[in-house]
């Protein structure tokens, strides 16, 4: 699905320098380069302050933390997204309140949002999916109107810039209260290992985010804050600084890549190519089909064989799995998410994809119809 070999050979030199530069000063926890990250970061989101963490899951979980959220409060989320979302909602004790998503965009539906708060809900966490931005803008109005925390889940969109009604342009992520990412290695910012961050504008809360990544310390064995041990290794920081630089130029192959495929499947009846939300620019960490009237396993193994790699994100709704089942829903509760789960399949897309490479995947998937 990702090359990321080929990615690393591109800039070899320039990551192997920065990795010999930590093991040389041997400054591995909290070492110059994760404030350098961390300061060109916040540069390039224009956000005030990032907050480096040991991984995304982590970062939803801090960020929650440090919002004050107390167990039963409700927290509303999207039921299409990775399992992260809700998993840290469910251990800090809190209630996740599950809506459905657009059939196009994949993003959380803002009227599902409205009709889903209740006086016991504090805070909404939109998911930014597949590098598709969800409507923040009128997600923002909902907070404001009800009183409530917004945190962006920006592991799958890192980069995305989001336009508003009044032409204004913000990334994602910087908008809510706070937002969040992982940089897994697949991901369109990725390091060698796990790693995550927490951005926000808010001077208090970047305090207290501080704290709770370090034990809860501001001052060294003072403890101000319950906290949590989860930081970025100064490694993986040398390494994400490095690939900072090339994160424009990665989001754009991948653009180019998805209006490849687009071209190549528009007239092909049964597959749905991702919408383009009008108010962001995709940076397709994924690139996902929606089948109408595909045998999806089928076509699966048919690209299998020709060596074509393909996945599912997702296959199961969060309210079906076993671990999140709940007396509130049942199947057939969230129409969209159900049909999409059993119909969405995604293509190899990456930094490094050759117009051949391209080719070929389409062309196999064709073959697939005719």
């Amino acid at each position: 699905m990702v090359d990321l070999k080929g990615q690393y050979n591109n800039i070899k030199t320039e990551i192997d320098t920065a990795i010999a530069g930590v093991i040389d000063n041997t400054a591995y926890i909290n070492g110059p380069e994760v404030k350098s990250f961390q300061k060109n970061l916040e540069d390039y989101l224009s956000v005030k302050e990032v907050i480096t963490c040991g991984n995304g899951t982590d970062a939803l979980q801090i960020a929650m933390m440090a919002l004050g959220l107390k167990p039963d409060d409700e927290v509303i989320t999207a039921n299409f997204t990775f399992v992260a979302t809700v998993e840290v909602i469910a251990l800090l004790g809190l209630t996740p309140v599950l809506v459905d998503v657009y059939p196009d965009t994949f993003t959380i539906d803002i009227d599902a949002i409205e009709k889903a708060i209740t006086p016991k809900t504090k805070a909404i966490v939109p998911v930014h999916l597949f590098g598709q931005a969800a409507d923040i803008e009128g997600i923002m109005k909902l907070a404001d109107k009800y009183n409530l925390y917004i945190i962006e889940d920006t592991a799958q969109a890192l980069g995305a810039d989001y336009t508003f009604s009044d032409g204004r342009v913000a990334k994602v992520g910087t908008i809510g209260h706070v937002g969040t990412t992982s940089f897994f290695p697949s991901k369109n910012l990725g390091c060698y290992g796990d790693g995550g961050a927490i951005f926000t504008n808010g001077e208090d809360l970047s305090k207290k985010l501080r704290s709770i990544v370090n034990h809860g310390m501001k001052v060294r064995y003072y403890h101000d804050n319950v906290g949590v041990n989860s930081r970025l290794d100064t490694i993986q920081a040398a390494i994400l600084d490095v690939k900072l630089n090339y994160l424009n130029t990665y989001n754009n192959n991948r653009r180019k890549a998805a209006d490849y495929y687009d071209q190549a499947f528009a007239s092909c009846d049964n597959l749905q190519t991702p919408k383009r939300f009008e108010k962001s620019n995709h940076i397709f960490h994924q690139y996902t089909l929606v089948l109408s009237d595909v045998d999806r396993a089928g076509l699966q193994e048919h690209l299998k064989e020709r060596g074509v790699a393909s996945a599912v994100y997702y296959p199961v709704p969060l309210h079906l799995q076993e671990a999140y089942k709940d007396d509130r829903y049942t199947r057939g509760d969230f129409p969209v998410t159900e049909d999409l789960c059993k119909n969405v399949m995604s293509l190899p897309i990456h930094t490094e994809m050759k117009e051949e490479d391209l080719k070929y995947i389409a062309d196999s998937v064709l073959e697939f119809f005719k």
